[in-house]
């Protein structure tokens, strides 16, 4: 069985986009200074290692903390002060909610749990809370999680499940606005390969499906800008997509093909900066690439920097 770690921003990710931020870093689903590869997994181990690039200038990532566990098929959110990783497998599905300072580099704490363990999820964020959704729920069933589950950002604790998914999926990807959290593709039933799934953040209810993709796919990389969010890469297939997806926050339609990475890429992380939009790691096969895409016109991405470890099954935060 395949599982992957696809984010957005995590995933993935916050502040209202286009408002103002205590800190320097940003409104957490968009970054000012650094994206954030953290854990997967490569030949054959789980990896613990947090990686940092920087969004100012091209270039290699730097080691800067661990996890608590090492372990691939993770899920990333972001808030304005801490990155966060959710879930994921180091051999047996977890549900670990684990907390990493932005401001000083530094290894992760442990500091709540998810409602069910769960592996191949995706993250989202709004200014107060993360959100850990989809996902599967490992042995015996494996069944796909319908999940929304949300902690907060204000103090440690656990996850409550809040409501559900339109359409049960894992290896999703997820993006979020200022209002909303988005899920968009995913392993499931045809129809929740492409499907566009939106929740709001100021209510707790369901996802309701409000588009669809240019193409079925799972395992993506999920990017957010202040006005849309994208779904980039992913499987099936041998090896990655390149495929850029693009869908407006601003009214509910489906989504249009507006560019190509660089390189094909599946279960890699996706992070987010103001101007553009990052995909680093990929099993297509294994690599350390780090690409970027501009939000502001649909170009193509670009190889700007390298992974200090090539990872798959990997998940992303930025400040």
């Amino acid at each position: 069985m395949q599982i992957s770690g696809v984010t957005i921003q995590g995933g993935m990710n916050i502040l209202p986009a286009g408002g103002s931020s205590p800190t320097p870093g940003g409104s957490g689903f968009q970054g000012t200074i650094s994206g954030y590869a953290s854990g997967g997994k490569s030949g054959g181990s789980r990896l613990s290692a947090i990686q940092k690039y920087s969004f100012t200038s091209d270039g290699n990532a730097s080691n800067i903390g661990n996890l608590t566990v090492g372990r691939s098929a993770l899920a990333g959110q972001s808030s304005s002060v801490s990155g966060y990783s959710t879930g994921g497998s180091d051999s047996v599905f977890l549900n670990l909610i684990d907390k990493f300072p932005f401001a000083s580099e530094g290894n992760a704490s442990d500091v709540g749990d998810l409602t069910v363990t769960i592996a191949n999820g995706t993250g989202q964020s709004s200014s107060e809370n993360g959100y850990s959704t989809g996902g599967n729920r490992g042995a015996p069933t494996y069944a796909k999680s319908p999940n929304i589950e949300k902690f907060s950002f204000s103090s440690d604790g656990n996850a409550s499940n809040v409501a559900s998914l339109d359409a049960a999926v894992d290896q999703p990807s997820g993006q979020s606005s200022t209002d909303n959290g988005y899920v968009s593709g995913g392993s499931g039933s045809s129809r929740g390969q492409i499907v566009i799934q939106k929740f709001p953040f100021a209510s707790d209810d369901d996802s309701t499906d409000i588009g669809d993709l240019t193409r079925s796919v799972e395992t993506p990389m999920g990017q957010s800008s202040t006005v849309s969010g994208y779904v980039s890469g992913g499987s099936p297939g041998g090896s990655g997509q390149t495929t850029i997806d693009k869908f407006p926050f601003a009214s509910d339609s489906n989504a249009s093909d507006v560019a190509d990475l660089f390189q094909g890429a599946r279960y890699g992380s996706g992070s987010s900066s103001t101007a553009s939009g990052y995909v680093a790691g990929t099993n297509s096969p294994v690599n350390d690439t780090i690409q970027k895409f501009s939000f502001a016109s649909d170009q193509n991405g670009t190889d700007v920097g390298d992974l200090v470890t090539g990872a798959e099954m990997i998940t992303g935060q930025q400040y």
